[in-house]
């Protein structure tokens, strides 16, 4: 196979190593010792739940603990001396079975995840039903060496109905010796069935120092870590998406967009925009969406509390309690971002112009904007 033929992996973020070839996890010791404990006191549930915002680690730990439950054996019984209990997660680099899990060859593991449609070119929408049927041949031909079996779903939110409904079965009826990961970005999408089942590890965004060590150990270089770990809101996901889009010069733009209103900047504006509508900048397009909502999140935030977040930009504080100098204000700004962005994102969908959803967009929040007190 070529390498134009190899499908790119549904769970893969550009610019970062897969989950399954990082073998440490920054800022979730709380989440990865819940899960060491039901393991050292002989409470291992068959089913985990991995949540909390995209890019914290999720993925990462499912990988961890898949490592660890393969390379670590049940006990037999039949041992002289009893076997130390571990106390982290760690399994070594060029141990056999780390190395078959990078590999994708470990015959103890099934991976679910969108597949790769190599006649659209295109990731599928959703993790489909004949996805999570693979899972009754994996159980049949690994049951007979003995060892534990391990099923990582990334992420489990993004199944369809049948196939969610086809997981549930086994969650009902796990298999014995089987343990399974679902990793869920938004768990109020699962069925409360599946939610019943399973017990939950919660992630939360990394602090700036533990974001910078996880930046550096995914080589992305960057002079300004902690502005950028409060725009990635503590995502390392997503730091590393901003790193490689230049998302903080994007941001100091809206910015300073933002700061031109009322009387909106329309040169700046339309720069804006055509930037963003450029042909083949679908992610910039993306971007801009992400920023233009964390923007107006900081804007409501600011109003309701009365106390801007820290800058991520000079002069930003300032702007948002102009924009934002009370709670009634605040309100504004808070529901014009339920719906702006998902407008644009649909039309996008239907191919409308990238570049006037924007200008559209600007001029929407140019009318929030010239209801502030002046």
């Amino acid at each position: 196979m070529s390498v134009e033929d190899i499908p790119p992996e549904a769970d893969r973020l550009d610019g970062a190593p897969h989950p399954r070839e990082t073998a440490e996890l920054f800022g979730q010791a709380e989440a990865e010792a819940g899960f060491l404990t039901a393991f050292t006191s002989d409470r291992l549930h068959h089913a985990w739940l991995l949540t909390g915002p995209r890019g914290v680690g999720k993925a990462t730990l499912a990988w961890r603990m898949a490592r660890f439950l393969l390379a670590t054996p049940p006990e037999t019984g039949e041992a002289l001396f009893a076997t130390p209990q571990p106390d982290n997660l760690d399994i070594p680099t060029d141990h056999p079975i780390a190395r078959r899990l990078r590999a994708l060859s470990e015959p103890g593991l099934m991976l679910l995840r969108r597949p790769w449609d190599q006649k659209t070119k295109r990731f599928k929408a959703q993790i489909t039903v004949d996805e999570v049927r693979k899972l009754k041949d994996f159980f049949a031909l690994s049951a007979s060496d003995g060892g534990r079996r391990v099923v990582i779903v990334d992420a489990a939110d993004e199944m369809n109905t049948n196939a969610a409904n086809a997981l549930l079965k086994v969650l009902e009826e796990p298999p014995a010796k089987a343990i399974l990961l679902l990793v869920a970005h938004q768990p109020s999408r699962l069925l409360p069935t599946i939610l019943s089942r399973c017990r939950r590890l919660r992630l939360t965004g990394l602090p700036e120092a533990d974001l910078s060590r996880a930046l550096a150990r995914a080589g992305v270089e960057t002079d300004s870590s902690g502005a950028l770990a409060e725009l990635a809101e503590g995502s390392v996901g997503e730091a590393v998406r901003l790193a490689d889009l230049d998302g903080l010069t994007l941001y100091a733009d809206l910015v300073a967009l933002f700061a031109s209103m009322p009387g909106m900047d329309r040169a700046r504006a339309s720069k804006l925009a055509e930037a963003a509508g450029a042909r083949g900048a679908e992610a910039r397009f993306d971007l801009t969406l992400a920023l233009i909502d964390r923007l107006l999140s900081r804007l409501a935030r600011a109003g309701t509390t009365g106390t801007a977040p820290p800058d991520i930009v000079a002069g930003e504080g300032e702007m948002l309690l102009r924009l934002a100098p009370d709670p009634a204000v605040a309100r504004g700004w808070a529901d014009l971002a339920q719906g702006l962005t998902a407008r644009a994102r649909r039309g996008r969908a239907v191919n409308l112009d990238p570049a006037a959803l924007i200008l559209d967009m600007c001029l929407s929040l140019e009318k929030t904007a010239a209801r502030a007190p002046a």
